[in-house]
C-alpha cells in the first residue's frame, strides 16, 4: 500500500510541477498572517471589533479565503497556484483539508508561507527572522499535499552588502526546503517607493544569478520579485534553467497599475495578494462577490499572459 501511495504522490507532484512550469495563469497569494490579518479583513469590510480574540479573527479570515477558493472563477483554468498561511493549511473547506481541496476540487497547486516575519532593518534590508521548527513544518506540509513554500524578506536600499546577505539567506533556507522535496518560492521584495529601486534591482539580479549557479543540476527554485523599474529586468531569470517560474508581487501598486507593469515583463506571471482581493466585501451577495472576483481573476490572468 505504501508503494501505491508513493506512486500516487509522485504522480501528483509531477502534475503540479508541470502546471507550475508551463501553464498560463497566476498564483493567488492568500497568506496574510499575524499583523496583516486585521488589514486584510478591513479591506474585506470586516472592522476590528468584529472579533474578540485571535481565534475568532483567524476564523473570519478563513471564511473569507474559503469563500474565494469555492467561488466558480477560482479554478486552475486561470489560478494555477495559491499560497496559504499555516493556519489555512491546517484548516478545512467542506470537511476537506485546504491543500487537498485546492488541488482535487479546484485544480490549484497549493503553496505554504513559511517565514516568521522580518528582523529589524540593517544595511538597507530586513532579513527574515529565524524560522524555528522549519523541518517539522516542512514535514507536515509534505504530508498535507503542499507542493512548495514561500518566504519573504525586504530590500529598502541599493546596499550591496545587505542585498548579498538577504539573497544568501533565502538560498540557504531554499536548499533546506528542496531537501524535503518541496519547491521554494524565494522572495526578496524590493520596496517600490525607494529612490534607488532600479539600482537595487541590478544588484539583486546579479546576486540571484550567482546563487542559482550553486544549485545542483536538476534542481530548480521559483522567484517572487517586485515589479521592476526597467521592463524585462529579470528576463535572464525567466529563461534560466534552474528557475521554474518568476512571479511578481504587486507591492502596493493598485491592481490596474500592477497589471500594466506586469504585462510589460515577458514571462513573468502575477502572485498578487491585496490586488487579488481588491473590491471583495463580506457584505456582497454571492452573485456580486463571484462577479467581482471573476473579473479580477481574468484581469490578472490576462496581464500574466500578455508578455
Amino acid at each position: 500500500m505504501a508503494g501505491i501511495d508513493m506512486a500516487v504522490k509522485t504522480s501528483v507532484n509531477e502534475a503540479m510541477a508541470k502546471q507550475m512550469a508551463q501553464k498560463a495563469g497566476f498564483i493567488a497569494a492568500l497568506d496574510q498572517s499575524g499583523g496583516s490579518t486585521p488589514k486584510a479583513l478591513r479591506q474585506y469590510g470586516i472592522e476590528e471589533g468584529a472579533w474578540s480574540n485571535d481565534e475568532e479573527m483567524y476564523g473570519l479570515i478563513h471564511q473569507m479565503r474559503a469563500r474565494i477558493i469555492k467561488s466558480p472563477a477560482f479554478t486552475g483554468e486561470k489560478v494555477i497556484g495559491a499560497i496559504l498561511f499555516e493556519r489555512t493549511m491546517d484548516a478545512s473547506i467542506d470537511g476537506i483539508p485546504t491543500a487537498e481541496y485546492l488541488w482535487t476540487k479546484r485544480g490549484v497547486v497549493p503553496f505554504l508561507k513559511v517565514d516568521k516575519g522580518l528582523e529589524a532593518a540593517k544595511d538597507g534590508v530586513q532579513m527574515m527572522k529565524p524560522i524555528t521548527g522549519l523541518d517539522a513544518l516542512l514535514e507536515r506540509a509534505v504530508a498535507k499535499g503542499i507542493f512548495g513554500t514561500k518566504m519573504r524578506a525586504v530590500i529598502d536600499a541599493a546596499n550591496p552588502a545587505g542585498i548579498a546577505a538577504i539573497v544568501a539567506q533565502q538560498f540557504e533556507i531554499g536548499k533546506q526546503i528542496l531537501a524535503h522535496g518541496l519547491m521554494p518560492i524565494i522572495e526578496p521584495e524590493v520596496t517600490i517607493t525607494i529612490a534607488d529601486k532600479a539600482e537595487a534591482e541590478d544588484i539583486l539580479l546579479a546576486e540571484i544569478l550567482k546563487h542559482l549557479d550553486t544549485l545542483p543540476a536538476g534542481q530548480q527554485v521559483m522567484l517572487k520579485l517586485s515589479l521592476p523599474t526597467k521592463a524585462n529586468q529579470y528576463k535572464a531569470l525567466v529563461d534560466h534553467p534552474k528557475v521554474m517560474r518568476v512571479v511578481a508581487l504587486s507591492g502596493g501598486y493598485s491592481r490596474t497599475e500592477a497589471c500594466q507593469k506586469l504585462a510589460a515583463n515577458t514571462g513573468m506571471i502575477a502572485s498578487f495578494s491585496r490586488a487579488t482581493t481588491e473590491g471583495l466585501s463580506a457584505k456582497q451577495s454571492d452573485a456580486d462577490f463571484d462577479k467581482v472576483l471573476a473579473e479580477t481573476i481574468t484581469t490578472i490572468c490576462d496581464a500574466s499572459t500578455a508578455g
